[in-house]
């Protein structure tokens, strides 16, 4: 029976692993190396500022071992969502990582860099021929909100790394991809079932994310079948289990069955888990559906302004017992001192109190309504037009919650205690998240570009 060997090397470029399971899986012959370089769960910052958010020495560690291993045994590298947010300086940016290896090592293969950013011009014509769809929840799209973007990117699915193979691409770095993309295209391009290979792909998504007890991040292999697909750590310390990989293939799902991608969906709704062997599970009856329309989503953000904080802490037992009007108190004078001292209404700035022990986490959506514990962290937070505004502002604000006045004290009160000096952190630039859509698109090569280099 036809069967393709993918091997996830870690769940994150940078995050690191075992040299030892690598060796390992590079005994079974993988067909392909992968590695998904990048990840929203740090926010908007990465894509607006394009920085990545790794160490450049972690990546280079990583991608060393990827590469060298890769032309050792003649195994294709794929590495997706370069640089954290795979826009055009974070390809570029782990491009020069791998021409530095490259150089340094003594390597020679052919690469590939697949660029995925998408200019404000291009994504204002796909805007204006109706090719943009709404997610949802999804802003309002208008020429002006066009304009205000920083960055856009659109997560490729498989076919541009099928492409850039076809060309005889040795190692790929692309720009943003669906997560999974990286691990399906191979056992596509030889012709598994889309089925078992686009579920393999999810559950390989984020290395021993999909383990029973993840020790450290790790290597995790996938041996794709037309029937099915069976997955093992590469750590013997570690191992799968159906209800782990279960577990992983609901992860950051919003429908627990149905995984939509470009070209349509994995339904996941028929599909059986088994043990196999002591450390491994085979899975079964996965199903891919392909969509009427190929649709890339796109991430894009616009910058909101300069964010400055303040962290402190409250022990004072008649503070805490009264807390929410005590903020409400707090906010309401700032204000006043903002617009008596600075001169601005309070349109001009965002101000927000976090308080940890009671709603930092959910904030509104907290259904627990009471203060529980004999301290609440709180966290100041000031969003304004420029930075030296938020510093203006910031000074009042924790000086003002510092020594606000309490019915029960009399004379001046210092209730909050603060670990750090300055209290008021300079957070810098900030981004905020301005699309929620997808393109739909008659090739799905038709946003990317392809550029190829010898080493």
């Amino acid at each position: 029976m036809k069967e393709v060997k993918v091997l996830a090397a870690t769940g994150l470029l940078g995050t690191g692993f075992l040299e030892a399971s690598f060796e390992r899986a590079m005994k079974l012959k993988p067909d392909v190396i992968g590695c998904d370089a990048g990840s929203t769960d740090p926010g908007p910052y990465y894509l607006g500022a394009g920085i990545p958010m790794s160490s450049r020495e972690a990546v280079k560690r990583d991608l060393r071992i990827m590469i060298s291993g890769g032309i050792k045994y003649g195994i294709p590298v794929l590495v997706g969502s370069a640089g954290t947010a795979g826009g055009r300086p974070h390809v570029d940016w782990t491009v020069e990582i791998v021409e530095e290896i490259a150089t340094e090592d003594d390597l020679h293969f052919k690469l590939a860099v697949i660029q995925s950013e998408i200019e404000k011009e291009t994504f204002a014509d796909y805007w204006k021929n109706g090719k943009v769809k709404d997610l949802q929840p999804a802003p309002e799209i208008t020429e002006k909100s066009i304009d205000s973007l920083e960055r856009i990117v659109g997560l490729m699915g498989p076919e541009p790394y099928i492409h850039a193979l076809k060309e005889g691409a040795q190692v790929v770095i692309a720009g943003r991809s669906s997560d999974i993309s990286i691990y399906t295209a191979v056992p596509i391009m030889k012709g598994i079932g889309e089925g078992p290979a686009w579920h393999a792909a999810k559950v390989l998504e984020c290395g021993t994310g999909s383990v029973e007890h993840r020790l450290y991040p790790d290597c995790l292999m996938a041996w794709v079948r037309e029937d099915s697909f069976r997955v093992e750590p590469m750590s013997p310390e570690m191992r799968c289990t159906p209800v782990s990989v279960v577990s992983h293939t609901l992860y950051e799902n919003s429908n627990p069955f149905q995984l939509v991608e470009p070209s349509g969906v994995l339904d996941t709704s028929a599909s059986t888990y088994h043990e196999d062997g002591d450390r491994g599970v085979r899975v079964k009856n996965s199903k891919f559906h392909h969509a009427q329309a190929y649709t890339v989503r796109v991430e894009g953000v616009e910058k909101a302004g300069y964010r400055q904080i303040a962290v402190g802490g409250i022990r004072d037992p008649i503070v805490l017992k009264q807390l929410d009007s005590f903020l409400y108190g707090v906010e309401a004078s700032i204000k006043k001192k903002v617009k008596a001292s600075l001169g601005l209404d309070s349109s001009r700035y965002q101000l927000h109190f976090r308080i940890y022990g009671k709603s930092g986490s959910m904030g509104v959506l907290e259904p627990i309504a009471r203060l529980e514990g004999h301290e609440a962290g709180i966290v100041m937070e000031v969003l304004a037009e420029t930075e030296e505004l938020a510093h203006s502002i910031m000074a009042i604000v924790w000086h003002t919650a510092l020594h606000h006045p309490v019915k029960e004290w009399s004379g001046l009160a210092s209730q909050i205690a603060f670990p750090y000096s300055p209290p008021n952190i300079a957070l810098g630039v900030c981004y905020r998240f301005s699309l929620n859509h997808v393109i739909e698109l008659d090739d799905p090569l038709e946003l990317v570009s392809f550029t190829y280099r010898m080493t």
